[in-house]
């Protein structure tokens, strides 16, 4: 754990620390990535877990329109950016040790690529994988393939 998060443990409650000097002191891994968890502002729900680098989250802190880092296609991934599914920045927060964050999100219709609003629906029960959610939207039509 860096000086800063040891720092930030014993700190004030509401005391104000500078950012750069918090992301200086985040864990990003040997790709320079974070995992990034976003979750519906409002209802609490888990819609995704992606990957950040520091300018992913940079830019999503500035704009305010949510970035990530696409490790396929090796760029920044403006979520909706294809698909028009955005998502808003509502809150955000690094956890104690500066290696995860959580993105609270207002979601524009599914945040996963198959059309469903989350893309947690595997549900894994006993020694079976259930579909717990139908898609909201054909895929083929949400990225306008034929």
């Amino acid at each position: 754990m860096s000086d800063i998060f040891k720092a930030l443990e014993q700190a004030d409650l509401d005391s104000r620390h500078p950012l750069t000097q918090v992301l200086d002191g985040a864990r990003f891994n040997a790709d320079g990535l974070m995992p990034a968890i976003a979750q519906q502002h409002d209802t609490g729900e888990v819609l995704m877990m992606a990957w950040m680098n520091r300018e992913a989250l940079t830019e999503t802190l500035r704009t305010g329109r949510v970035c990530y880092w696409s490790r396929s296609r090796g760029k920044l991934w403006r979520k909706g950016e294809s698909s028009g599914q955005q998502q808003h920045l509502r809150a955000a927060a690094l956890d104690c040790d500066g290696d995860t964050l959580l993105l609270q999100v207002d979601q524009t219709g599914p945040a996963c690529h198959s059309g469903r609003r989350s893309c947690f629906y595997v549900a894994l029960e006993g020694d079976e994988a259930r579909i717990a959610s139908a898609p909201l939207i054909d895929p083929a039509t949400l990225y306008g393939k034929p």
